[in-house]
């Protein structure tokens, strides 16, 4: 049976993912995602009511037009978790393909709303939920198992497409956390069994490899936030967290310290809201009962104006904006865009690192600077990393053992980086190692 990767998106940069796997006639494809800075240097652009050509040109969702020269049909569209970057192109792309969608429950429900608020094109792919640990039968020659894994989003799983010819490893993105603040580690013991079973090919991202060591566990973050929010117990001045609304074991976290502290934990943006509630419903997540979550703008600003007449040290509002981003609420506080007025000696935390792309930089520098002028304390680098580091990377590859990797999710920097890395454990560039672009395909041999 022929096997061919083709790198449909994020093989020259951070964002969009998409690969297709062919074995024979059959094709699965791994995620759907959208870039989000290209998005975002088009202001304008409303995604919901774009056309998925319009995205395609502005580099915002992959290019699946290639997928048309691919022989076969494709089974199945397979995602790993539900970050932007690897399902917010499904409401654009995925009608295209008469394959049912399969990801873990909770991002089976964030792939549902992404499709609900589509105007564009009617997504009619059946969805389908499938748990870590669990296996789905594609066809007599395909199946598909997820492994539990552990990233900076509930219910990751690495995909694992078992052929005639030994298994395909998807894994975009992870981080091997054996002390996770919710959910179990990652599972150790069936990594190595389908090591031994035969790995022919695994596709893994390489977001941090440039990272020497091991990537800190969230328990690390945790005591970060933990030890800066609870020293400021007795404190009458505002304390507003701000980080990424995915991070549920994050904002589990924020929500415990405000608790601890007395202080009623508050989520602030429509992402909040969305992410939470998911995961609340979806019972993935327990947080204290004094939380409160508003997505709604109006009642945000209901919300803000309520904490500055009750009192800002009987809350501690978890918010949108560690980015800066334009609409989100710390942005919208900060230049004076709601009723609550940020004062000398209110604390801003940010549980989150910047994305680094220039535009994100430069719009968080614009709101810190505004905050200090405003005598704002700022804290910030309470956070640890959702992707594997080098060490993280060196063990993976043992565990697995691929006869062929393909470093993906980064640009030619990060997968150059990744493709030394392997040279140096006994891999060879064009051999056994590919190093590959958007658009481009290799046949396994």
């Amino acid at each position: 049976m022929d096997i061919e990767i083709i790198a449909v998106g994020g093989y020259n940069e951070v964002g969009r993912n998409m690969t297709a796997v062919r074995c024979g006639k059959e094709i699965v494809i791994f995620d759907m995602g959208l870039r989000l800075d290209q998005v975002m240097i088009h202001e304008d652009a409303d995604i919901e009511n774009m056309h998925s050509l319009d995205l395609i040109e502005m580099k915002a969702i992959p290019d699946d037009t290639i997928m048309n020269a691919v022989e076969g049909s494709v089974k199945a569209i397979v995602c790993s978790h539900g970050h932007l970057d690897h399902i917010g192109a499904i409401p654009k792309l995925a009608h295209r393909y008469n394959a049912p969608i399969i990801s873990t429950p909770y991002t089976t429900e964030l792939i549902r709303q992404q499709i609900a608020g589509e105007q564009k094109f009617g997504v009619n792919n059946k969805l389908f939920a499938l748990k870590a640990g669990q296996r789905y039968t594609i066809s007599p020659h395909l199946t598909l198992e997820f492994v539990r894994a552990q990233h900076s989003i509930i219910d990751t799983v690495f995909p694992v497409l078992h052929t005639p010819r030994g298994a395909v490893v998807y894994a975009n993105d992870f981080k091997l956390d054996r002390t996770p603040v919710l959910g179990e580690p990652p599972d150790f013991a069936r990594l190595r069994q389908i090591g031994k079973e035969g790995v022919i090919a695994l596709i893994t991202e390489s977001v941090n490899i440039a990272d020497k060591g091991r990537c800190p566990s969230e328990r690390v973050a945790r005591d970060l936030v933990r030890d800066t929010i609870t020293s400021y117990e007795d404190d009458k001045s505002a304390i507003f967290v701000s980080t990424f609304s995915s991070h549920i074991s994050r904002v589990k976290t924020i929500a415990e310290c405000a608790h601890e502290i007395g202080r009623k934990p508050v989520l602030l943006g429509r992402s909040m809201e969305r992410y939470s509630s998911a995961a609340e419903q979806l019972k993935l997540v327990g947080f204290p009962e004094s939380l409160s979550m508003f997505g709604n703008r109006r009642t945000v600003d209901r919300t803000l104006r309520r904490i500055m007449k009750t009192g800002k040290d009987k809350f501690l509002p978890i918010v949108t904006g560690h980015q800066g981003e334009t609409g989100a609420i710390l942005t919208r506080i900060v230049m004076g865009d709601t009723p609550y007025k940020l004062e000398k000696g209110d604390k801003v935390l940010f549980s989150a690192k910047v994305i680094p792309n220039p535009m994100n930089y430069g719009q968080r520098y614009l709101v810190e600077a505004r905050a200090k002028m405003a005598g704002v304390r700022i804290f910030d680098e309470l956070h640890v990393s959702g992707h594997a580091y080098k060490e993280d990377h060196y063990e993976f590859l043992h565990l697995l053992n691929p006869q062929h990797v393909i470093p993906s999710h980064g640009d030619v920097g990060m997968t150059g980086e990744y493709a030394k890395f392997a040279e140096e454990i006994g891999y060879t560039l064009g051999n056994d190692l590919h190093l590959m672009r958007n658009g481009k395909s290799i046949l396994i041999k």
